[in-house]
């Protein structure tokens, strides 16, 4: 019979938080990023940049996950996301 006192090795995982960085000179407003990322976390800004397209904002960077889609799916390389530890609080 089974040890029912038994209980597995849990084990903390490290806390991440997701940053993403949007370079708004360059982007021209194809919504890829907006559209492909999980946790919807950008929108497509009311406001131009100086080519006339409206560049993606960070509407929920609580919920970023860090998982750089917005960035592989960036053709003008304009936006990108990763991953920063939590320090200890």
């Amino acid at each position: 019979m089974a040890d029912q006192s038994f209980k597995p090795k849990t084990t903390k995982k490290p806390a991440f938080r997701g940053k993403v960085q949007i370079n708004p000179e360059q982007c021209k407003g194809c919504g890829f990023c907006v559209e492909f990322c999980p946790k919807k976390v950008l929108k497509l800004s009311s406001e131009f940049n100086s080519k006339g397209h409206h560049p993606p904002v960070v509407i929920d960077s609580s919920s970023c996950a860090g998982c750089n889609l917005c960035g592989l799916f960036c053709p003008d390389f304009a936006i990108y996301g990763w991953r920063e530890q939590e320090k200890d609080k």
